[in-house]
């Protein structure tokens, strides 16, 4: 048998390794979620735009939840002073 590599599945994760034997060294993996469920290989360029897709969209939520905060923190922070202020205002004998 003159078989250049060699490909070993894990029996734990299903991932695929693929070993020189000549050198022993791994030359490629191929994780299990890398294979569809009916055991095509999935396109990795496409798997990676998808993942790139939905990093951008948490990331416009993220954006627009931070500018909705500003948006609204001059108003928050006027209701912190207003409560403030009448806390300061009350005699001390009306304390909470």
């Amino acid at each position: 048998m003159s078989a250049k590599q060699i490909d070993v599945t894990c029996p734990c994760c299903s991932s695929v390794i693929t070993v020189d034997v000549l050198t022993g060294k791994v030359m490629r993996t191929s994780r299990a979620d890398e294979h569809a469920a009916g055991g095509e290989k999935v396109d990795r360029w496409d798997a990676a735009s998808e993942r790139v897709r939905e990093r951008s969209k948490t990331g416009a939520d993220k954006l627009e939840s931070a500018l909705q905060d500003e948006r609204t923190k001059s108003a928050r922070f006027d209701e912190i002073f207003d409560k403030a202020r009448a806390k300061h205002a009350r005699k001390p004998d009306e304390e909470e």
